[in-house]
């Protein structure tokens, strides 16, 4: 198969057997099939609800000019009343943004013959490994652009922290993590490869059955044999 990349990652040139920002070298037999990171703006409007926040805070600063200028106020001293908030409303829309450019930058995901890899952390950079045999089912939320998210269900013997991988896990699923690929270009190319990786793993996995030879047809127990007899 192919090797599939959504975004240019330094040191992930075409034939490497290296996850990029993991300094180990894939163990012998497995392949990279696909590495890439999250769009960060795709990521803050999704995750981060920056649009959702955006709308909020306009709509926080025309209730106070409306007040204001209810009290008897001018439009422009109704305006610089709205200043502290304004900046306040900006400074807050900035660092969200930032943080979702950081965690873009700092994320890689990845997808070998063998499992699924998760690095991310902006501050601390953990590394989660998601084996196939651990991986119960993959879903694909399709958004604007070609974009998506694949969140990934696992089995019930698998566990994870929801906070040691937010944002990259799916909304609400608090009791049953679910790692999430989020904000992914071409997700649903993303989706192909992985769901084509899963497939052969689970081939390769069913023992293999050798054939059986027919069994001989039984002979009646008052059978008797047929001798010929001189004449």
């Amino acid at each position: 198969m192919k090797p599939l990349r959504t975004r240019i990652i330094p040191g992930a040139g075409p034939g490497t057997q290296h996850i990029a920002g993991i300094q180990e070298p894939l163990p012998p037999g497995e392949r990279l099939l696909w590495q890439g990171a999250p769009d960060w703006r795709v990521l803050a409007v999704t995750a981060l609800h920056l649009r959702k926040l955006g709308l909020y805070f306009g709509a926080l600063l025309l209730l106070h000019m409306a007040a204001s200028m209810r009290d008897g106020a001018t439009l422009a001293h109704a305006l610089r009343n709205a200043l502290p908030l304004a900046l306040l409303a900006a400074g807050a829309l900035g660092l969200l943004a930032f943080y979702a450019w950081a965690s873009a930058r700092t994320t890689i995901y990845a997808v070998t013959t063998r499992r699924v890899v998760l690095r991310v952390g902006v501050a601390l950079p953990i590394t989660v490994n998601l084996p196939f045999t651990g991986i119960e089912s993959v879903a694909l939320r399709r958004r604007d652009g070609g974009h998506g998210d694949l969140p990934i269900a696992l089995r019930d013997d698998v566990r994870l922290a929801w906070l040691h991988l937010w944002p990259h896990a799916r909304p609400w699923r608090l009791a049953r993590t679910q790692p999430m690929l989020r904000a992914v270009p071409r997700a649903e190319e993303v989706a192909k490869v992985l769901a084509a990786a899963l497939q052969a793993a689970a081939d390769d996995a069913q023992p293999a059955v050798s054939p059986v030879a027919p069994a001989a047809a039984p002979q009646p127990r008052n059978a008797l044999a047929s001798t010929p007899v001189a004449a």
